[in-house]
């Protein structure tokens, strides 16, 4: 019996930590000096916690393809901003304006997403201390 209770308590343990492994703060990963305006064909939409994600194609000046990662806020916060699951779809064009990550990787933190009819949603993770952030200014 003890053994059982053991494993119970290790796994009860692993599950309520690897939340927080996957959460992190606007600061540990995105720089707020550095605004970035995206636009691009949607190639995948992840619908998950603790972050949504968009992935699109960014074609430059030159015609190059980049495929860039734009992370926004959980499901049910972009759903309560006037988001629904289906609202994008693989092919759309978007605008997407956010913050590059500070490793000068192909992602952004996304503040607002503008959908191929015009409407602008927030998608952004608000609370998280990056820019715009108002729950931590005074």
């Amino acid at each position: 019996m003890k053994i059982k209770s053991g494993m119970l308590l290790v796994v009860a343990l692993l599950a309520q930590g690897t939340p927080a492994i996957a959460h992190h703060s606007f600061g540990a990963e995105f720089d707020g000096s550095k605004p970035v305006r995206l636009v691009g064909k949607i190639t995948r939409v992840e619908w998950t916690n603790p972050h949504s994600y968009l992935y699109i194609d960014v074609i430059d000046d030159k015609g190059n393809v980049t495929n860039w990662g734009c992370e926004g806020a959980a499901p049910s916060a972009l759903t309560r901003r006037g988001w629904e699951k289906g609202d994008l779809k693989i092919g759309d064009t978007i605008v997407v304006d956010g913050y590059r990550a500070k490793d000068g990787s192909h992602l952004v933190d996304t503040r607002r997403v503008t959908f191929p009819d015009g409407r602008s949603v927030d998608g952004d993770t608000r609370g998280n201390g990056g820019p715009g952030d108002t729950s931590t200014q005074k």
